[in-house]
């Protein structure tokens, strides 16, 4: 692929990124934190804050599970895809503010849960647009250039909201108003962000209008479920993400709760997911532009090898530099494993049918996650370690790896 400016609309799809990345930020590391004051104040153990955290990001994805196939689905009719996916990405905007509100463990978790169903589900929608804002021959390097600039943009909201968490007290506020800033600031920079997505998008690839659209909708999940089952390249590919990027997202929405319950300084984590950020900006634009040199292929197993590493390396991970070390190399391979994965999928299913294909896909990533962040926390409680919860990600990724390079086998179609 030649090197060339990006378009307009690819750039705006590529602010979403900037957007979302900031509510997950969050998640990655200031959200956990907060709860665990909340939990303390309500007298909750170390291991039971870590299970219920890791209980509820497995009750968020379970429920996008359930539901993003049928909205992907739907998402595929004629003018509907914008709609679907600016209540998604209002929903998700509106309860990060909301969050600033409760002051029970409970409701804040209960609007945690709210707010990940809406970033979630808004990516569905935004992953499938790939295909409407480039070429096959850009994806990989667009999906990249998306993560890439999530990670340095959602540096933005995060250190300002950083600076008032952390010197809530010498700047003369209470640690909740502290929060309630950074929650507001972090809504609204997604929201802003947004808008010229919203503006200037448009469906190119669709279906066109049903008299039951949602019935229809149902019929045509149920047969793209059929439709994977005779691709062997497709279903294994779904097969192997499965697995793998249960590993991924784990390890990124657990890293903060599972530092803190270790007792790691709570400063020393923050700036550590902070670096991750800032070494996941550049690393996923190397391996943007590596897939013009190399197999997409290649590249997403060379970046599972390296994750089940870190894996390994997380089991005996007890002080604060191990924990450092442990956020640079996840930042390396972060950016990279998602977006090359997008964009493959994105290069090997139908593109007038990328909203419900993008829905399964969410159920194999996004929403398969609830099974590492609920056995970590289960393996936690049961074995009072926190550490031992780290061991079924490195099975994960070994079975992922088999898999995918089983998928590649299949065909030489996709590079």
């Amino acid at each position: 692929m030649k090197k060339s400016k990006f378009t307009k609309l690819e750039k705006y799809w590529i602010l979403y990124d900037v957007g979302n990345s900031a509510f997950i930020m969050l998640v990655s590391t200031i959200i956990p934190i907060y709860f665990n004051s909340l939990a303390e104040s309500a007298n909750i153990s170390e291991v039971d804050y870590l299970a219920y955290w890791g209980y509820a990001v497995s009750l968020s994805t379970l429920i996008i599970a359930f539901i993003g196939p049928i909205l992907g689905t739907i998402s595929d009719t004629k003018g509907y895809r914008k709609p679907i996916f600016t209540l998604s990405m209002m929903i998700g905007v509106i309860c990060c503010a909301a969050l600033s509100l409760a002051t029970s463990w409970i409701i804040f978790l209960a609007i945690f849960v709210i707010a990940k169903v809406g970033y979630s589900a808004s990516l569905i929608f935004y992953d499938s647009m790939l295909c409407d804002i480039t070429t096959p021959e850009r994806m990989d390097e667009v999906s990249s250039q998306g993560y890439a600039w999530g990670y340095i943009g959602s540096c933005i909201p995060f250190i300002i909201s950083l600076m008032f968490v952390l010197f809530y007290e010498d700047i003369g506020i209470s640690l909740a108003i502290a929060m309630m800033i950074a929650f507001f600031l972090n809504a609204g920079w997604w929201l802003l962000v947004t808008i010229p997505l919203l503006k200037n998008y448009e469906q190119k690839h669709y279906i066109e209008p049903k008299k039951y659209p949602i019935k229809e909708s149902f019929q045509r999940f149920r047969n793209a479920i059929k439709e994977i089952k005779e691709h062997k390249k497709i279903f294994l590919f779904l097969l192997a993400f499965f697995f793998y990027i249960d590993g991924v997202y784990t390890i990124i929405e657990m890293a903060t709760a599972y530092g803190s319950a270790l007792g790691l300084d709570t400063q020393g984590l923050l700036l550590a997911l902070l670096v991750t950020q800032l070494v996941a900006f550049p690393f996923a634009i190397l391996f943007g532009r590596l897939s013009r040199k190399y197999k997409t292929a290649s590249l997403i197993k060379f970046c599972i090898i390296a994750y089940a590493g870190i894996a390994l390396f997380a089991i005996q991970l007890d002080q604060q530099w191990e924990f450092w070390f442990l956020a640079i190399c996840v930042g390396m391979f972060q950016g990279a494993v998602q977006a090359l994965s997008r964009s493959y999928f994105a290069k090997i299913i139908p593109p007038e049918k990328t909203g419900e294909f993008f829905g399964i896909f969410d159920i194999c990533g996004k929403g398969a996650s609830f099974i590492g962040t609920a056995l970590m926390g289960l393996f936690a409680q049961l074995t009072k370690n926190v550490n031992s919860g780290v061991i079924i990600l490195v099975i994960m990724f070994i079975i992922g790896f088999f898999i995918f390079s089983k998928a590649e086998r299949t065909s030489d179609e996709t590079k």
